[in-house]
């Protein structure tokens, strides 16, 4: 019986362990926070991801171009659906 006690103690903390990481990237994946958590793991074991999370953040944080009140319509008539290439 003295045998099984460290073996038993041993699987307890492994299970509490486990759930412990189960719990923290359930939270993390509601707070929106698994990124920052993951980011470097990410990097290390699955670079393509990482490539990809990169230029999804660069697309989302380009913005459209503002036209000024000065820009007007193009040459052409190419501001006008219908009208674009029609002369």
């Amino acid at each position: 019986m003295e045998q099984i006690v460290p073996f038993v103690m041993l699987a307890g903390a492994l299970t509490v362990v486990l759930c412990g990481l189960g719990w923290l990237v359930a939270r993390a994946r509601r707070r929106g926070v698994g990124r920052a958590v993951m980011g470097p793991l990410d990097e290390i074991y699955n670079p393509a991801a990482h490539r990809s999370h990169i230029e999804i953040q660069a697309l989302v944080e380009r913005r459209a171009p503002v036209s000024t009140p000065g820009d007007g319509l193009r040459p052409g008539g190419a501001d006008r659906p219908g009208l674009a290439g029609s002369r």
